[in-house]
């Protein structure tokens, strides 16, 4: 459920919406989100001092409240 909400607000902010991937590595109290976006999208995904990222990792930390799990997330740009 967090990882598609990560991915479809990925493709709303992304010039290359077709070139967004998540994936996930989870262990017994953290669940890593790793976002794979287009060299030209990365920049836009973190954001301006990281307020972008920030704003999802903040959606994000709702979550753990409700499963108790903690959430990390990256963006890298596609090898």
């Amino acid at each position: 459920m967090i990882c598609d909400f990560v991915a479809q607000f990925a493709r709303l902010i992304a010039s290359y919406p077709e070139d967004i991937r998540v994936d996930t590595k989870e262990s017994d109290e953290v669940i890593e989100i790793v976002l794979h976006a287009n060299q030209a999208d990365v920049g836009k995904l973190i954001g301006k001092e990281g307020k972008m990222i920030g704003a999802i990792k903040t959606v994000i930390s709702g979550c753990k409240a409700k499963d108790g799990k903690s959430y990390r997330i990256n963006v890298e740009p596609i090898a």
